[in-house]
């Protein structure tokens, strides 16, 4: 299956360290060739770079590793096809609009047939994947409920959720997605995060030679949140969501 990747931060934050992880995955030290993707969110606009080609040996992913781009919130996938060819429609993550925001949506698992019986009311899909499909029927069901942005948050979670645990009915479904202010974590089957926050300390990657001291990167009031589908370090403590469980993140904590 696909691996997700995201970030919640108080302060805009680069996620170089950690994508740096993810992206050997991609065809280097796990099987997820089939394209990846990553969603930077700057304000209410978004930065994207998406690549059918693995990421281990992607120059793009590369550019993203080495380029400090500051973010609050990042949406990233990488991904092991199951339902649609390998093209860059149908490469993670999806977006569209709604009440004047993007939404950025990724998701890990694959779901039954019986996805594709649901009615689409204002969202069509532009690949062939069941994750697509899902973000637009998710999307439209969300656009029905609140014709116009909730004040609410806690409302809008327990909606995405009823929603999400409807989608997990059809399969495996673990999800990402956000509207550039929250970042909405559901697991279906494997999610974990761990945030960062004073005193900060060394990580070092699972998956590549590579070790930061965050102490030197940060200032004391910094709180960052990564959430990834299997922990991207080897010593550190990360929490592991249950399934069935939604998590919301806001400027790097739950809420």
């Amino acid at each position: 299956m696909c691996e997700l990747l995201g970030m919640s931060a108080n302060v805009p934050t680069d996620i170089c360290f950690s994508f740096a992880g993810l992206m050997q995955r991609g065809g280097g030290t796990g099987p997820h060739k089939d394209g990846w993707g990553i969603a930077f969110y700057e304000g209410k606009g978004v930065r994207c770079f998406h690549d059918p080609n693995p990421s281990v040996d992607s120059r793009i992913a590369n550019l993203v590793k080495e380029h400090p781009i500051k973010s609050h919130v990042v949406v990233s996938h990488i991904r092991q096809a199951n339902v649609g060819k390998v093209t860059l429609e149908n490469t993670h993550p999806f977006q569209r609009e709604l009440w004047g925001y993007t939404w950025t949506f990724a998701h890990n698992g694959q779901l039954d047939k019986a996805l594709f019986n649901k009615q689409l009311s204002y969202y069509q899909p532009v690949g062939t994947t069941d994750s697509e499909f899902a973000f637009c029927w998710m999307l439209g069901e969300i656009r029905k409920q609140f014709p116009k942005r909730p004040d609410n948050l806690s409302e809008l979670s327990a909606f995405i959720q009823t929603l999400a645990e409807e989608l997990r009915e059809l399969g495996v479904f673990n999800m990402l997605l956000s509207e550039s202010t929250a970042l909405f974590a559901f697991c279906g089957s494997k999610l974990s995060w761990i945030t960062r926050c004073a005193p900060f300390g060394e990580a070092s990657l699972t998956d590549c030679d590579m070790t930061v001291d965050f102490m030197k990167e940060t200032t004391p009031d910094d709180i960052v949140t990564v959430i990834a589908t299997v922990p991207l370090t080897e010593n550190e403590n990360w929490n592991i969501i249950n399934p069935g469980q939604l998590v919301t993140f806001v400027k790097g904590l739950p809420t």
